[in-house]
């Protein structure tokens, strides 16, 4: 007979399983080294670490679209270099052609380079990114952005920039527009060439003009201007107009290579220019295509019998316009530089964040594997002392009690 009763029996068997279950739970938490391996074991700390994995899986995110951004960046800025080395090469070869003593063949053989040049530039311009698309196809295209056909390098793709659509916005594209064909005409505030002789239009201009400079940007009006020639040398004047209103803005006495100082420009007219010779000057605008300005080059380069003047203007044309689209391009480079630095930046902080998270993550459910060691022994000792009670008070009988055994 049984001296314990069934209450003492059952309360001493869920005692067992209570005990049993801790150190099962304990157990786990060592193997894991988690303390919350579920969301019971503490919903404050499962829902804070949830937490920190969810923004761990948003930065994962945004570093992959950084590096996709990052390589991306990396190559248009590679392009935009070997463009600007080329167009280098081209204005070396311009600067040649001003050679003088050059005959027709010898300029012809300048213009064979360029024509080179521009075929090594259009290979750039529609360089791959290497995962299906092109550096400068704005905001995507299927096909290569620039088309070369009869009238010159057309953009086919679509102005603008592809971004990656997270919260920073990574550049994907550049904008082949803007960097190959929108650069600013003249020196950046006008325009100046030579137009035929108004006396006889089937004669090209005596002289040249330069680039011109600004000497008062407040008087600029961004107008068009005219600059005709009078009389023979030594005494021949000079006149300005206003083309859009038709007043005259100045006049006097020509010198070649003299200054011609009005409305905050200031230009020189070099050479012999003759009677009735006159040039332009129209304002800036943002449309001057590297292609284009190839082109022309290479069409004065081939076009024969041309005279000094001529070529003094056309390589002056060219030099000007070589500059200026050699500018925008490396502004271009400039601003992908500038994103590139942006990513390093961007990357730093993206790492400190997931760092943190992490920290976030483990201060919310990792296990304190010192006092989890010592949790666990301790519910072991229990666990057996409650097993060796139960074991004796579960054999105790009436002979037993009575004999003390």
């Amino acid at each position: 007979m049984r001296l314990s009763t069934a209450n003492l029996y059952d309360a001493s068997i869920a005692n067992l399983q209570r005990r049993q279950q801790a150190l099962q739970t304990q157990q786990q938490q060592l193997t894991s080294g988690k303390r919350v391996n579920t969301a019971s074991d503490d919903p404050t700390g499962a829902a804070r670490a949830e937490r920190a994995l969810a923004s761990i899986g948003r930065v994962d995110a945004n570093q992959r679209a950084l590096e996709a951004s990052r390589n991306s960046m990396t190559l248009a800025e590679g392009a935009l270099g070997d463009a600007n080395e080329l167009l280098q090469q081209a204005r070396e070869t311009l600067l040649s052609a001003g050679n003088a003593s050059y005959s027709d063949a010898e300029r012809q053989g300048l213009a064979n380079k360029l024509q080179g040049i521009r075929e090594q530039m259009l290979t750039i311009a529609n360089r791959g990114d290497g995962a299906g698309g092109y550096l400068f196809s704005g905001q995507g295209s299927a096909n290569p952005p620039f088309l070369d056909q009869a009238g010159g390098v057309t953009y086919v793709g679509v102005a603008g920039n592809i971004q990656t659509g997270n919260i920073d916005n990574f550049q994907l594209t550049v904008d082949g527009r803007g960097a190959w064909e929108q650069a600013r005409s003249g020196n950046g505030s006008f325009v100046t060439d030579a137009n035929p002789n108004s006396i006889d239009p089937t004669k090209p201009a005596q002289g040249w003009i330069d680039a011109g400079r600004v000497t008062d940007p407040t008087q600029l009006t961004g107008q068009n201007y005219r600059i005709d020639i009078a009389g023979t040398a030594p005494a021949q004047t000079y006149s300005v107009v206003n083309v859009d209103t038709g007043a005259g803005v100045a006049s006097g006495n020509f010198a070649s290579g003299q200054n011609i100082t009005f409305d905050g420009m200031s230009v020189a007219i070099a050479g012999a220019p003759a009677d009735g010779d006159n040039f332009s000057i129209a304002p800036a605008t943002n449309t001057l295509k590297v292609f284009d300005v190839l082109d022309r080059a290479i069409a004065e380069l081939k076009t024969p019998l041309r005279s000094s003047a001529q070529i003094a203007q056309s390589n002056n044309g060219r030099l000007r316009d070589i500059d200026a689209v050699m500018g925008n391009l490396s502004n271009a480079r400039s601003q992908v530089g500038e994103r590139l630095n942006n990513l390093d930046g961007t990357e730093s902080r993206l790492a400190s964040l997931k760092q943190y998270s992490q920290e976030e993550q483990s201060a919310a459910q990792d296990l304190d594997m010192v006092q989890g060691i010592s949790n666990f022994q301790n519910q072991q000792s229990g666990y057996q002392t409650a097993l060796q009670t139960y074991a004796m008070v579960q054999r105790m009988s009436l002979f037993q009690y009575i004999t003390g055994g």
